[in-house]
């Protein structure tokens, strides 16, 4: 074999490891594409679920929460559903904040309370998950190689969703029952 022809398979061999590698790596950013989708689906399941059981906590028990709180809890749900300026972030951030600062021992059936608790935590999960697939995908795109060969460039960069997803009092969960008090 020649020197050119020894160079002619060396770029051969490149050339197929290049294009194994960008039909791995597009493999790749398809289904993290996928796994972006399906975790929003739930995100936005879950924080459609929590406006909801706020929406019925401000109409159906404002002697409970008091008129102000009510109020403002109403505001702040119907504000998630169609958010002020387009901030998302901001206004699930604001009905966070109103959930937090409900206070612990309301008097309202445990069943919704146990709803909005399980809600919050399933939320933070659903979050922590669609951040955790953005994150996969964001780094793959992110490579030098998929950088220069502008694979997937086409398409536009997930987001991050960031809210303060954490739960007040009078939603966190109950604290656990003292297992051994009935031992001697």
């Amino acid at each position: 074999m020649t020197t050119t022809g020894v160079w002619l398979l060396v770029a051969a061999v490149v050339v197929l490891l290049l294009l194994a590698w960008t039909l791995w790596t597009l493999t790749r950013l398809r289904r993290l594409s996928g796994r972006v989708d399906r975790a929003w689906t739930a995100l936005e399941t879950q924080l459609q679920r929590r406006a909801g059981l706020a929406d019925e906590l401000a109409r159906e028990h404002p002697d409970a929460l008091g008129e102000g709180t009510a109020q403002r809890l109403a505001e702040a749900a119907a504000a998630v559903r169609t958010p002020p300026g387009g901030d998302r972030e901001l206004a699930e951030n604001a009905l966070g904040r109103e959930l937090r600062e409900l206070p612990a021992g309301l008097a309202v059936p445990a069943a919704l309370q146990a709803d909005l608790a399980g809600t919050g935590t399933r939320l933070q999960l659903a979050r922590r998950f669609y951040n955790d697939a953005v994150r996969d995908t964001r780094d793959l795109r992110h490579r030098r190689l998929a950088r220069l060969l502008r694979v997937h460039a086409g398409r536009p960069l997930p987001r991050f969703f960031d809210i303060d997803d954490g739960l007040g009092p009078a939603l966190g969960a109950a604290p656990p029952a003292d297992r051994g008090a009935d031992r001697p």
